[in-house]
């Protein structure tokens, strides 16, 4: 995102460290997500945990409604506008929730 890797940094293999990293399986090992700690800025407490899904193509209709998805595809389009990147939605469903 403006700021590629350098071929030094290829070379000594940081690409696939930050890849491995950042992947769903690495993150949601760490033991602060897996821990019963809170974060919340308002009274109520929210689990660590609550911040992951299970990482599976097509679980957000479990948590999404359609009209949710529209508003955030409206709201990703906006934002790559200009940007040369091609959107497209990934709604697969057509039953209303």
């Amino acid at each position: 995102m403006g700021c590629p890797f350098t071929m030094e940094e290829e070379r000594q293999g940081s690409v696939q460290e930050v890849v491995e990293f950042c992947s769903f399986q690495n993150l949601s090992s760490l033991e602060v997500n897996k821990c019963k700690k809170y974060f919340s800025p308002w009274p109520i407490k929210i689990e660590h945990n609550a911040f992951f899904r299970k990482g599976k193509i097509g679980d957000w209709e479990n948590y999404l409604t359609a009209e949710m998805v529209a508003q955030l595809d409206e709201i990703t389009e906006k934002k790559f506008s200009g940007s040369g990147l091609t959107f497209v939605s990934f709604i697969t469903s057509s039953t209303p929730r």
